[in-house]
């Protein structure tokens, strides 16, 4: 079981072996979670860049609007679909 303190700012180390061992580089940000008694660090996951258009593909469509009524019917089609291809 490795050791560590809390400075005066409030810092702590983690040891070098666990820093290693998860792949944490200086400047990693990781999220706090409170266990009750203790605290659970877990590194936080940065997203890729994207731009609008790798996102927001579906703004490139260009046929009539559907209505709340076609999506709906859409949605119970692809459910009939998956539920009629079980056995």
């Amino acid at each position: 079981m490795d050791m560590t303190k809390i400075s005066d700012e409030g810092q702590v180390i983690i040891p070098e072996i666990l820093r290693k061992a998860y792949g944490w580089e200086v400047g990693q940000e990781l999220i706090i979670i409170e266990m009750g008694d203790g605290i659970l660090l877990k590194p936080k996951k940065s997203f890729p860049a994207t731009t609008l258009d790798d996102v927001a593909g579906c703004l490139k469509y260009q046929g009539t609007a559907k209505t709340i009524e076609d999506m709906d019917n859409a949605i119970r089609q692809g459910v009939e679909e998956s539920w009629h291809g079980r056995s």
